[in-house]
């Protein structure tokens, strides 16, 4: 069986529809291929994962029609607090201090939970009569004169003009590809979950590093708070190994008691930290967006956003080629997506490696250092608006779809 489709994106999560819908709106045929079906990823209930997404983000998602599906699920990120110290201790008394009001373009960035921006995705393909949605698995793929073809584990083929790798930091099609990855496990594991508190958040995001790792404290609708916590793989082992009342008595000490009594909502996750990023974000027809170009680690929460920003700048290169009449997944083409995308990408990895190592550690005259340059940060009104701006992911060469 044979379809004929623009474009074939491998991988449905979260930036693969995204492109999908976007390529659409600019009137390509587009098919997604997922190992799951829709309806599972539809019926997620809440489990407390969610994503800090950036002024830039929202306005692609609020683009590709998106943003209005799920805004009322969405909790504003008006602060952000950036304090060092060790569990039990309380912060260091030199931190950062970043108020949305400062840049006057709206709330930094919005926390949204997955099962929300999930299925809004899912729905609006559905709508979308330009997008195909396959479930299957592909298994080879292959360069045929000016187009792709993709076999999936049920023996169909589709064929189409270009191939998007959007399958995870495994990704196999870029491993089928020949595009080998560069990359290094921090023997950090993320601890995941929701966390209901006494006193209300008010909008404000917190980033406490501490010796083995940071813990992130993000605003949820209500007085719910996602908690992404990194600590040694060995000693998140053994904290995952806890029940929830004794996970919750080490969380305790390092959460603080600011925001009055906590407790556990919801599932817990682990998630094994690293930087992996592809030697190409190209290849012959084919382009990789999200995870399967890079992947990061969270301290920054930019895993998403430099995902999205992925699919706003493809996106935009595709369609200008398109209406130029060129062949979109010519090699120049595909170039114009990787010079955009790869160097910027690369850079955001390298700072996120740099300030993990610098901070999740003892070292007495680092924590020093680091606590001074927090505290200079925080003082100067200038670089301060320049950090909230790149956490507001305004900063570099915005594509169309993210610019107000």
């Amino acid at each position: 069986m044979t379809h004929e489709n623009d474009i074939l994106i491998v991988g449905g999560g979260l930036n693969g529809p995204a492109l999908a819908l976007a390529l659409a709106q600019a009137g390509h045929g587009v098919t997604v291929i997922d190992a799951q079906t829709s309806e599972i990823r539809k019926d997620a209930a809440f489990d407390g994962r969610g994503y800090a997404l950036a002024l830039a983000s929202v306005r692609l998602l609020r683009a590709i029609e998106i943003w209005d599906r799920v805004a009322e699920n969405a909790q504003p990120m008006l602060e952000i607090k950036v304090s060092d110290g060790r569990a039990g201790e309380g912060p260091s008394p030199f931190f950062m201090h970043f108020d949305h009001a400062e840049i006057e373009e709206g709330p930094m960035g919005h926390m949204l939970e997955d099962r929300f921006l999930r299925r809004a995705f899912l729905e609006a393909m559905d709508a979308e009569p330009r997008i195909r949605q396959i479930t299957g698995k592909v298994v080879a793929q292959a360069v045929e004169g000016a187009g792709v073809a993709l076999t999936l584990d049920n023996g169909d083929v589709l064929q189409g003009c270009m191939a998007i790798g959007s399958d995870g930091r495994a990704s196999e099609t870029a491993t089928r590809a020949g595009i080998k990855r560069t990359g290094w496990g921090y023997q950090q594991t993320a601890l995941v979950a929701a966390i209901e508190h006494e006193l209300p958040h008010n909008g404000i995001a917190h980033q406490f590093f501490m010796p083995p790792g940071p813990l992130a404290i993000l605003p949820l609708p209500g007085n719910v708070s996602s908690i992404v916590w990194s600590e040694t793989a060995e000693t998140a082992a053994q904290f995952d190994a806890l029940d929830d009342d004794e996970f919750m008595e080490i969380l305790r000490p390092r959460f603080g008691d600011f925001l009055g009594d906590i407790k556990l909502r919801g599932k817990r996750y682990t998630y094994p930290l690293g930087l992996t990023l592809a030697d190409s974000f190209i290849a012959p027809r084919l382009a990789l967006i999200g995870d399967a170009a890079h992947g990061m680690h969270p301290i920054a929460g930019q895993g998403l956003n430099a995902g999205l920003r992925d699919v706003a700048a493809l996106a935009q290169v595709i369609s200008e080629a398109s209406k130029r009449g060129e062949d979109i997944a010519a090699p120049d083409v595909l170039a114009r997506y990787q010079q955009w995308r790869r160097f910027d990408t690369a850079t955001l990895a390298m700072v996120t490696d740099v300030t993990n190592r610098l901070f999740s550690n003892d070292n007495g005259l680092l924590r020093l250092g680091r606590d001074l340059g927090m505290g200079l940060i925080g003082s100067m009104p200038g670089l301060r608006r320049s950090f909230i701006r790149e956490a507001a992911g305004l900063t570099g060469e915005l594509p169309d779809l993210m610019k107000a």
